[in-house]
């Protein structure tokens, strides 16, 4: 395993901030805690407009930490301006109400150096807030990933495939641009790696932004992954048939036996038929 002591690589903590002030310090202080401590936190205030979290973010003053304020431009760009500026080889974006466990950036970092070819390290995670318990993700798996995101957003990455890929896309304008950079990396040929721990915490409560996006919005954004990926997505298209396939019966399997929600289900087979009607095999 790579002397970390030797070696120790840079991470830069990107946290994006828009009115999230309130939570900001559990944040970052959960990053200030890591066993690895070669790190720097990039705060971007994203144009705030609560006079509570503009106070916060203008006498905010921890250890390895720059806040940077720009007008307001959405999760994208934030993402894309701090992580310009990082000077880590090792990047970990981390939104301003979540949370992560102490030992994070240092499985991570040892995962990354040694394997070159190791592009996406995640871990296990957990609700905290209005909901708790264990978040149930399905284990990340090629091409199932192309029906649907199991990586959440805070995973790390190499500045450089950020670089090589263009950063995050800003034609996901309702959200999943954390699905859609991740694809951007599987397109490199990156390996993915779990965490089989415990070292993300994702807080619950009525802002969230997956839950807040309606049914055409959500039909939209699939429909912009596959233009963002086509080839990714057509190199596969016999794969994607089989397991869309499977889904669709799975879920409806869960309706009759679960009372699975049926306007769920709905959208689901939306999506598949949508995506298999641009595969051009429906």
């Amino acid at each position: 395993m790579t002397n970390l002591i030797n070696s120790s690589p840079m991470v830069s903590v990107i946290i994006p901030c828009y009115n999230q002030g309130e939570y900001l310090y559990d944040s970052v202080s959960s990053v200030l805690a890591q066993t690895y401590q070669n790190f720097e936190i990039i705060i971007i205030n994203d144009g705030s407009t609560c006079p509570h979290t503009i106070k916060i973010l203008h006498n905010f003053h921890q250890p390895k930490t720059v806040v940077i304020h720009t007008h307001n431009q959405g999760l994208v760009c934030s993402r894309n301006n701090g992580i310009k500026i990082a000077r880590g080889k090792y990047i970990l974006p981390l939104d301003a109400d979540d949370k992560i466990g102490n030992t994070y950036l240092q499985e991570a970092v040892e995962l990354l150096e040694n394997n070159h070819n190791l592009g996406i390290v995640y871990s296990q995670a957990e609700f905290f807030g209005n909901k708790t318990g264990k978040w149930e993700l399905p284990k990340y798996q090629f091409p199932h990933i192309l029906l649907g995101n199991v990586i959440f957003c805070s995973g790390f990455f190499r500045k450089s495939d950020w670089e090589k890929v263009g950063g995050y896309n800003p034609s996901m304008i309702y959200g999943w641009e954390d699905y859609d950079f991740w694809l951007s990396l599987i397109e490199l040929k990156r390996d993915v790696v779990c965490i089989p721990n415990v070292l993300f915490y994702y807080r619950q409560h009525s802002l969230s932004m997956t839950n807040s996006m309606t049914e055409e919005q959500i039909l939209y954004t699939f429909n912009q992954l596959f233009k963002n990926h086509t080839s990714l997505y057509r190199e596969n298209k016999l794969k994607i048939l089989f397991f869309s396939t499977v889904k669709i019966l799975k879920l409806l399997c869960k309706s009759v036996l679960y009372g699975y929600n049926s306007q769920g289900i709905t959208l689901m087979i939306l999506i598949l038929k949508n995506l298999l009607r641009n595969l051009d095999i429906a």
